[in-house]
């Protein structure tokens, strides 16, 4: 029997921060990760303890929404009024 295993989209990686490269596996009760671009592998027991959950690019904290910083931007023509 083939372990089909799938890419996690949005997921990046923890150790070479490249997105959509983790796929992940689930064989004899263990569920694994790995990166397809460095050498991260992860082997995590299936829903006995509270993991964390993997960053993706839709969980993750807009950094829009948490600058105050940020100011509007009025564009003049160049020609004048």
């Amino acid at each position: 029997m083939t372990v089909q295993k799938r890419f996690i989209a949005g997921a990046i990686c923890p150790r070479c921060a490249e997105m959509d490269r983790i796929r992940s596996w689930e064989q004899n009760g263990i569920r694994y990760r790995d990166c397809v671009s460095c050498d991260f592998f992860e082997q995590l027991p299936i829903e006995d303890e509270a993991l964390p959950e993997l960053e993706t690019r839709v969980n993750r904290e807009r950094e829009e929404q948490t600058r105050s910083d940020l100011q509007t931007v009025k564009i003049l023509d160049p020609k004048g009024p």
